[in-house]
């Protein structure tokens, strides 16, 4: 029996993919920027929406899997065939300013981060990591590529060793969860909205569908038949990707959160402002080892996070006019797949040597992201309910009530990001 057991462990550990790597790319350096100012503002009292999006943030996921992996189609070609040209255009071209501006922070945090670890020029390092993260996508096959992308995801478990080497007061954290105790003013509804947005992100939608929409390309090339009961074990497959990427995100988040609350906040620092300077404040708190692990984990997460910006919006641009798309494809099958990566990572890396502030360019991305996701949630769930896109397989009555909650949540977090703001 033991053998047996360990085989369907191996099996199951196989079966991750899109979803693990989607849930890891949420947790980059802007999103790690966002948890630490989370905790180092508020505590321990924001815990709870780390556990409350994990459940709405996997049913809307789960749904954009579905439509790439049933429909063999990216989720901009879904929309292209069956709304207007100005959605799609408008949604896709959003999408392709807020990821090059996320890729901008992402990049800046990790050259900060490997500047506070060895010295040097952060700049160096920031041009450094833009062409690894660009070489690797355009020279490495598809298998090899999403290969080094699920062993890159063991990165984020620094975080989790960061909680266990500071003292922790469990009790407290535990009834937290349960029982926050806020001053429900600006701040507070800000960095909710922030967190809610960090944690259900657009490109984020772009990507996984896209990744089953390749998955599925490679069953076909393979020559493997995709009946009904296929269909259904790889329907099978994508729910419990999702569900472990996704709660694989968020416990992340959780310890995060955790880890600056139990030592930032503590010490009374409140104001972090990136993911670099979260790591700095931590080193008299908690020692160089903490430190040297807070510091790592920005570097391995923005070596996941670049790469899925930038080929989000790749797929999503080139599905918009019938290009080639596929990291499975060489360089010369789909120049402009490539070319639209290049564009956004090197667009990217070239924002970092501009007076641009990053910590306005984290929150116009923010904006940005928050604006064209709920349309584009309320898009998804048109298309997942729709017979006609999604044949007998469209999303069942569960699916479809925690993917309107998930848009609901969403629509709240847009007007409260504007009220706000607005004040």
């Amino acid at each position: 029996m033991e053998p047996l057991k360990k085989l369907a462990a191996s099996a199951r550990l196989k079966q991750l993919g899109p979803g693990l790597i989607t849930g890891a790319a949420d947790d980059d350096p802007s999103g790690i920027a966002t948890y630490s100012q989370g905790g180092a503002q508020f505590g321990f009292n924001l815990l709870w929406t780390v556990v409350l999006t994990w459940p709405l943030m996997s049913g809307i996921q789960m749904i954009s899997a579905r439509l790439g992996c049933l429909t063999g189609q990216g989720l901009a070609a879904n929309i292209k065939a069956q709304f207007p040209r100005s959605v799609l255009y408008a949604i896709v071209g959003l999408l392709l300013i807020a990821n090059t501006i996320n890729i901008a922070a992402d990049i800046a945090a990790m050259g900060e981060a490997l500047r506070l670890l060895l010295g040097g020029s952060e700049h160096v390092y920031s041009v450094t990591f833009g062409l690894l993260c660009l070489v690797l996508q355009v020279f490495l096959s598809y298998e090899r590529y999403v290969r080094y992308l699920k062993w890159l995801t063991l990165a984020l478990l620094a975080y989790v060793a960061v909680a266990f080497t500071v003292q922790v007061p469990w009790f407290e954290v535990a009834s937290r969860v349960v029982w926050p105790t806020l001053a429900w003013n600006r701040d507070t509804v800000t960095m909710i909205v922030a967190i809610f947005g960090t944690t259900i992100s657009p490109y984020l939608f772009f990507w996984q569908a896209a990744q089953e929409m390749e998955d599925l390309r490679a069953v076909r090339e393979r020559g493997e038949p995709i009946s009904q009961d296929a269909m259904r074990g790889h329907l099978r497959r994508i729910r419990w990707d999702t569900y472990v990427g996704m709660a694989f995100s968020n416990v992340i988040a959780f310890f995060i959160i955790l880890s600056a609350a139990a030592t930032l906040h503590r010490a009374g620092i409140t104001d972090i402002q990136t993911s670099a300077q979260a790591a700095d404040a931590l080193r008299p708190l908690a020692g160089d080892f903490a430190f040297l692990l807070f510091s790592l984990g920005i570097i391995g997460t923005g070596m996941i996070a670049v790469p899925v910006l930038a080929g989000s919006a790749a797929y999503a641009v080139v599905e918009s006019f019938d290009w080639k798309s596929g990291l499975d494809k060489k360089l010369h099958e789909a120049k402009e797949f490539y070319g639209i990566i290049a564009v956004a990572t090197v667009g990217g890396v070239a924002l970092n040597f501009t007076d641009l502030d990053p910590i306005k360019a984290l929150y116009w991305s923010a904006v940005i992201n928050g604006v064209i996701a709920l349309p584009i949630m309320v898009v998804m769930m048109l298309l997942g309910t729709n017979p006609r896109v999604m044949g007998r397989f469209v999303i069942g009555r569960r699916l479809r009530w925690l993917g309107w909650l998930a848009t609901l949540v969403m629509a709240i977090a847009v007007v409260g990001m504007f009220a706000t703001g607005a004040s």
